[in-house]
């Protein structure tokens, strides 16, 4: 028995098309309803008249006899139609739909999967039933795998690189390995994916027409407050990775550096079951965060700064700030350009001011 259907174009349909390359391509996961037992056709279009096409559905034996005729022409060997490179493929940050069928393809054509954790990428590729074998890759080897990696791109494969959750090197291992291969004019593919950083911002409610990606800040306390310092000033968005042992923390030092009055977007378990944004003032959030610490990853946003000229300080205020960060280990040269970034005095007046109350200091690494 034979149904037809009219469309528009031939692109009218794009679910029969895309149901039609889903079970071509074998990458059905066990949960979702098989293709032909809910769309058992046989693609077959052919044009009636100018801008009109019929698309044509049979049963599934029909199909199952017509397709293995043309399996053959239309399903690729293992590389498919992807050249030799490296493909950099996005993946799912929490929920295992959010993968895109290109994805899936170069991951299933790819010779070797590098993997941040290859327990956890395995449970995405099982999900899917892709059979390629997997390479750890994380911060520990990366530099022993990286002259391996690219000998295997030399010789011609389709290396796939992914992160644990996201777009790799945003935070994860694999910026040496694209550097390495653009250096030796090796093909590197981005295969889009989600991310992070635009999900929480999309959803944030804070302007979106300028950001700023800070991820994860240094350790160092110095450091860490420097990098405060820069960002508070900043009129875009900052956006920041904190791990939730570290969000009360991250949350008392932004408070003193921002002010308390600055409104922030938590963004946890993004994706996940349970998916939570917490919206408020900085200093509400050291309040809210105070006896609770949340789990899964957190993403905070913090909105910029709405001051056009930055107030000046006064010489107390300077000589505090210098003395804090001298303290911390930066050089004098250091501590006067960071300090004189985050004020309306001149840098200028702020050395001078430096070497009146210091005088000339030994430089550090940093200087």
């Amino acid at each position: 028995m034979v149904a037809a259907a009219r469309c528009v174009s031939p692109m009218a349909n794009p679910l029969a098309t895309a149901s039609a390359w889903w079970r071509r391509s074998g990458l059905c996961p066990r949960s979702c309803i098989p293709v032909r037992t809910a769309f058992p056709f046989h693609r077959t279009l052919s044009l009636s008249s100018p801008g009109n096409a019929v698309l044509s559905f049979c049963s599934d034996s029909h199909a199952d006899a017509a397709g293995s005729t043309n399996q053959n022409h239309e399903e690729s060997p293992k590389q498919g139609h992807l050249k030799p490179a490296l493909y950099l493929v996005g993946t799912p940050i929490g929920n295992l739909e959010d993968i895109t069928l290109r994805a899936l393809r170069v991951l299933k054509s790819a010779n070797v999967i590098l993997s941040e954790d290859t327990r956890h990428s395995g449970k995405l590729l099982q999900y899917y039933g892709i059979k390629t074998s997997l390479m750890s890759y994380h911060k520990f080897n990366e530099s022993q795998r990286e002259r391996t990696v690219f000998k295997r791109l030399q010789q011609g494969e389709i290396v796939a690189l992914i992160s644990d959750a996201g777009t790799p090197g945003i935070s994860d291992p694999g910026v040496e390995l694209v550097k390495l291969c653009v250096k030796e004019n090796i093909p590197v593919v981005p295969i889009p994916g989600p991310s992070a950083v635009i999900t929480a911002l999309c959803a944030s409610g804070l302007p979106m027409d300028e950001f700023t990606f800070v991820g994860f800040l240094p350790k160092h306390a110095g450091s860490r407050r420097e990098r405060l310092l820069l960002a508070a000033n900043q009129t875009a968005v900052q956006i920041f990775f904190v791990p939730p042992h570290k969000l009360l923390q991250f949350l008392q030092e932004a408070s003193t550096i921002f002010g308390e009055s600055r409104h922030c977007v938590i963004a946890r378990e993004i994706t996940k079951i349970h998916e939570e944004f917490w919206r408020g003032t900085l200093g509400q959030a050291n309040k809210a965060f105070l006896l609770r610490q949340p789990k899964g990853e957190i993403t905070v946003l913090v909105e910029g700064s709405s001051d056009l000229v930055t107030e000046a300080l006064c010489e107390s205020q300077i000589v505090d700030e210098l003395r804090s960060l001298m303290t911390s280990g930066h050089s004098l040269s250091m501590a006067v350009k960071i300090v004189a970034e985050g004020t309306s005095t001149k840098r200028k007046e702020v050395y001078s001011l430096a070497l009146r109350k210091f005088g000339k200091q030994p430089e550090s690494e940093d200087g």
